[in-house]
C-alpha cells in the first residue's frame, strides 16, 4: 500500500488497552493527522475502557474531522495485519461515515 499527499494512506494500531490511527503521506513521508485513545480530550469523553469497539468509533469519527478539516475525501486504509472485524471495522465504519472513501 502506499499513500500520496491526495490519497494518505491511514495505518490502524490497536492494543488490549488504546487504538491509534495515523494518515500518511508516504511520498514525502510525513504524517498529516492522527487520533488516538491517548489523547486527553478523547480519554475524558471515554471515562471508561479504551481499547473497546465504543472508542475505536469515537477515534473514527475525530480522524474522519481531521481528514475533511484537511480537505481530503479518499483514503488507503492500512489495517496492519489486524483482521478487520470488531474494534478495527468500526474505525473504518466511523471514518467512512465521516464521509471519507476507501
Amino acid at each position: 500500500m502506499h499513500g500520496s499527499k491526495d490519497r494518505p494512506r491511514l495505518s490502524v494500531y490497536r492494543s488490549l488497552k488504546h487504538v491509534s490511527i495515523q494518515a500518511f503521506d508516504d511520498e514525502t513521508a510525513r504524517v498529516i493527522c492522527s487520533a488516538s485513545t491517548l489523547e486527553k480530550d478523547l480519554r475524558t469523553k471515554l471515562k471508561e475502557k479504551t481499547g473497546n469497539c465504543k472508542a475505536s468509533a469515537l477515534v473514527g469519527q475525530v480522524m474522519g474531522e481531521r481528514l475533511k478539516q484537511k480537505g481530503l475525501t479518499s483514503a488507503v486504509f492500512d489495517r496492519n495485519g489486524f483482521r478487520y472485524h470488531g474494534v478495527v471495522k468500526n474505525l473504518a465504519e466511523a471514518v467512512r461515515s465521516q464521509g471519507i472513501q476507501f
